[in-house]
């Protein structure tokens, strides 16, 4: 070494600098790639994409390399300066502190800060070219690696620790939910909606989402016959629930065009209607939804009745139902059924059914109002009363004032809701 020129020296110390400088930034961009786009990368042939997965498929061998060939280098570096600084200024402890000071603000400064926030910003990139020359540098130093890696492994064995190959690389759905909410640049937000939904969909029961009781909309067999072919004519579904007298007492599913082929051929009556009705699958209470959407699918049916633990009646539920759980309501144009718009006005108030469903108020309104309970407006507010109310009548539940303005027999009919500040539905957090 003495017998160098020192300008020769001198790129020997810029050389091993550099190559510190290469591991640690090879280090950081490989351990802080995203592997989902490196993924899709090498399966659009992307060749350095496809080392960087040959690499990390063996973290252990990776970071054995890395390290080693980092120390080494790091070690040299070392050396080196002082051997420099010795034959400059003469072999002494102040010239020791010196060049171990001069070594050591070099490597943290430009060989481990530099290239490790560099490596940090730009993982990806930063790791395809690294990957080039660390192929070289594995099959190189594989034998040492191979040493050490036992050498660890028999270490952690006598501490009952595991030297593990490789990382799961599995996402839960918490950890692809955090994912779906912070991509805002990357997703459109309908489309993060529908990924958060479908995410929701496994926590729901079909409780959420069936269509209360108070709702559906069925055909009575005590009805006489004219009242029926009425009923029919100006139904606006595709299919209708028949019961024999009231809702817990199911016949089965009519089929509309089936009932006006009837009519049309002059043979409408209750018996032959009860001949073309389709038998109804009963769920319970509290059934998971995303079960029942792939019964739905086995069974190739489209409605079923949602019973509670008595047998009685509590609600439908239909495939569109759940279908609308995921993309949102479908917007039907019937002039027989009116669409309600539900949106403050400029007093911040809004008058709603009292069969609403408490999700769909939260969805619509920009409300918190509570969720595993109740699941339409007038349960909650029953729920909240202990008893049945009559009209004129307000409360407040999670800060919204609600007037109960009309009822129907045992049903609350219509509510106004108010609230001090409107919220908007634009800034809500997804």
């Amino acid at each position: 070494m003495n017998d160098m020129p020192f300008w020769a020296q001198l790129l020997i110390l810029l050389f091993l600098l550099l190559l510190s400088a290469f591991f640690s930034i090879s280090e950081t961009s490989l351990m802080a790639v995203n592997r989902y786009r490196i993924r899709h990368l090498a399966a659009k042939g992307n060749r350095g994409a496809k080392q960087v997965l040959n690499l990390l498929k063996r973290t252990d061998k990776l970071l054995g390399t890395i390290l080693l060939g980092n120390n080494i280098v790091n070690a040299a570096l070392t050396t080196l300066i002082t051997a420099l600084a010795i034959n400059a200024f003469g072999n002494n402890d102040q010239v020791l502190a010196m060049a171990t000071t001069i070594a050591a603000l070099m490597l943290i400064i430009f060989a481990e800060l530099i290239p490790k926030v560099s490596g940090a910003n730009k993982p990806d990139g930063v790791a395809m070219i690294a990957s080039y020359a660390l192929i070289i540098f594995k099959w190189f130093l594989s034998p040492f690696v191979y040493i050490l890696n036992r050498v660890v492994s028999v270490l952690l064995s006598a501490a009952n620790l595991e030297l593990a190959s490789s990382k799961n690389e599995g996402l839960t759905r918490e950890e692809l939910r955090s994912a779906v909410l912070e991509s805002s640049s990357f997703i459109p937000i309908r489309d993060r909606k529908l990924l958060l939904n479908l995410l929701d969909l496994e926590d729901l029961t079909v409780d959420h989402v069936m269509i209360p009781r108070g709702k559906i909309e069925y055909l009575n067999l005590e009805h006489d016959t004219e009242t029926l072919k009425e009923q029919i004519s100006t139904s606006f579904h595709n299919k209708l629930i028949v019961c024999n007298g009231d809702l817990n007492k199911i016949e089965g599913i009519l089929y509309v065009k089936r009932a006006i082929g009837l009519i049309l051929k002059d043979e409408f009556s209750i018996d032959s209607l009860s001949n073309v009705l389709q038998p109804i699958r009963y769920i319970p209470q509290g059934a998971k939804l995303f079960s029942e959407l792939q019964n739905f699918q086995k069974r190739s049916e489209t409605i079923a009745a949602i019973v509670d633990e008595y047998g009685e009646v509590e609600g439908i539920l239909t495939v569109q139902d759940i279908i609308e759980e995921l993309v949102g309501e479908f917007k039907s144009i019937s002039p027989n059924v009116p669409q309600q718009t539900v949106k403050w006005n400029e007093q911040n108030e809004v008058i709603v059914d009292g069969l609403i469903t408490v999700r769909e108020i939260n969805r619509q309104l920009n409300l918190d109002l509570p969720i595993d309970g109740p699941r339409t407006l007038n349960g909650l507010i029953l729920e909240e009363l202990e008893e049945f109310p009559e009209a004129n009548l307000s409360l407040r539940i999670c800060g919204i004032t609600i007037e109960i303005l009309s009822v129907q027999g045992r049903l609350i009919n219509k509510v106004r809701l108010k609230i001090e500040k409107k919220k908007s539905i634009d800034n809500k957090t997804l």
